[in-house]
């Protein structure tokens, strides 16, 4: 078997990435799978000897194919869920059912696929999140391989996305007012047991054809995870006050503006969390024996492993990395638009290195290096909007960027150490947006700064919001260059120099 590689899809993601060096401590060759290899490389483990990177595109069959030629097994750790996609179920379906070809064509013998818990009910029926992960696991059992899957609850872990709801929330509010779900059973996982079970699942062939349902020791309610939360962070007992009338729509566009949680993801967590969600059968205890770990220990390793900035990975890093092909050169402007470009340069009398580690720290607790006030102003309208706003920051890494990294509202496409950083917007826009900073170090102990947005605007909405933000494009990107250059201790002996061709 190990002489096979093994298949990670949404190996860049929340368990995916938390799963591929476990495997390769265990010995396997990985073939980690996610729409950006570049993305891939620059996780931690990404340029380990054991790692095959590929692109994969879920509703790309081709794509698929390639992924899975030669593999043994592979995890399906891929949803939609985190994307706004008014449709996720159809995505789910469209991606599952290319997998069940991908897999017939290749001869991928093994298929383990993470679910969730829940049961569909005529009082509480299933909810559209929780029916399409049900769904999923039908689909793949259509295939030539054996499916695993794994039914599980609540994720507990630093990072996750159910337990970054509850802290935001216990953290900020000391009254909540909450929808009648608070009491609503469930019986959470940490992190450390999923993983120790879908390994678990890959070696052990009795696994292979059946379905299970895994949790940990504990069937709390949501109250009782609030609460244990608080105690744990030595908090103020938190006050919850559950009320019939507050609709899950509702509260999710709530938890959109105190959490850095985006709203499409809070309402198919919260429309979740109406149902019960308790394992049903325990068959996984005997055949992957581990040490389960209670929520409450669950809830301390993940605050002890956010004191110690020490988090693998979080719900954030879910996103993509590529190029827009309206960004790529060579394509007539009529072929996809107009582009807008505008930006400034200057040139700085000081040491590079100084200058690129100040523009590699940029956003987070460290701001913008000018009108702090507007950059926060305009993350509170993208949190209105139901976008990511600022309250996502920066990675765990203060002090370096990487590929795939979400920093504010934008993600990062590019790092070329010391000359380049590149981001992508994925704050609420009417079009696409691309911020660029480039250091050329050409001269003797001084280097030009260039910093450039380019926008594609999406009809006239998209026109009036390029030249609505003209004026304070000009005012931020100017006095930024000059925060930037005196933050490095170097000298601007030039004044800030418009470029573009907006």
């Amino acid at each position: 078997m190990q002489d096979r590689p093994i298949l990670v899809l949404g190996s860049t993601g929340y368990v995916g990435g938390r799963l591929v060096p476990l495997l390769l401590e265990k010995g396997f060759t990985v073939r980690a799978a996610s729409r950006s290899v570049d993305k891939v490389r620059a996780r931690p483990w990404g340029k380990h000897p054991g790692v095959q990177p590929v692109a994969v595109d879920m509703h790309d069959p081709d794509s698929l194919v390639r992924a899975c030629d030669g593999c043994f097994a592979a995890f399906y750790l891929v949803h939609s869920m985190a994307g706004p996609a008014r449709d996720f179920a159809e995505m789910e379906r469209d991606a599952a059912y290319n997998m069940v070809s991908a897999v017939n064509a290749t001869g991928v013998e093994r298929v383990i696929y993470l679910g969730g818990l829940g049961e569909d009910r005529d009082d509480v029926p299933l909810s559209k999140h929780l029916r399409s992960r049900a769904e999923v696991g039908r689909i793949l059992g259509l295939g030539s391989a054996q499916v695993t899957m794994l039914r599980a609850a609540q994720i507990l872990g630093s990072g996750s996305a159910s337990f970054e709801l509850i802290r935001y929330l216990a953290d900020r509010l000391p009254i909540m007012i909450t929808p009648k779900w608070l009491n609503t059973r469930a019986q959470p996982i940490a992190i450390r047991n999923v993983l120790g079970y879908l390994v678990g699942c890959l070696e052990n062939p009795e696994t292979a054809g059946r379905s299970f349902d895994i949790g940990g020791p504990d069937v709390v309610t949501y109250r009782e995870l609030f609460h244990m939360y608080g105690e744990e962070a030595g908090l103020r007992r938190r006050i919850l006050l559950p009320v019939p009338f507050v609709s899950p729509r509702l509260s999710s566009h709530w938890v959109g503006l105190v959490t850095p949680i985006p709203v499409h993801l809070a309402r198919s967590l919260i429309e979740g969390l109406r149902n019960e969600v308790v394992c049903q059968e325990d068959a996984i205890r005997d055949l992957v024996p581990q040490e389960l770990v209670s929520c409450r220990g669950a809830i301390r390793r993940a605050l002890q492993k956010i004191e110690r900035h020490a988090v693998d990975t979080t719900c954030f890093d879910v996103g993509g990395a590529c190029l827009p092909e309206w960004a790529g050169a060579g394509d007539p402007g009529y072929a996809g638009g107009t582009v807008y470009e505008f930006g400034y340069k200057a040139r700085l009398q000081g040491d590079p290195e100084k200058v690129w580690k100040v523009v590699e720290t940029i956003g987070g607790r460290q701001g913008w290096y000018y009108g702090d006030i507007l950059w926060r102003l305009r993350g509170f309208i993208d949190k209105l909007l139901a976008g990511p706003g600022l309250r996502r920051g920066r990675p765990q890494h203060e002090d370096s960027v990487h590929v795939g990294d979400a920093l504010d509202f934008w993600r990062i496409l590019a790092v070329t150490p010391g000359e380049r950083l590149l981001l992508l917007a994925e704050m609420r826009l009417p079009g696409e947006a691309l911020l660029e900073f480039e250091l050329d170090s050409h001269w003797e102990n001084a280097v030009e700064v260039r910093m450039t947005a380019r926008f594609l605007p999406h009809g006239l909405w998209g026109l009036a919001y390029w030249w609505a933000m003209y004026p304070f494009h000009c005012l931020l990107f100017r006095n930024m260059l000059k925060n930037i250059s005196e933050a490095a201790g170097t000298h601007i002996y030039s004044p800030p120099e418009r470029i573009g061709k907006s």
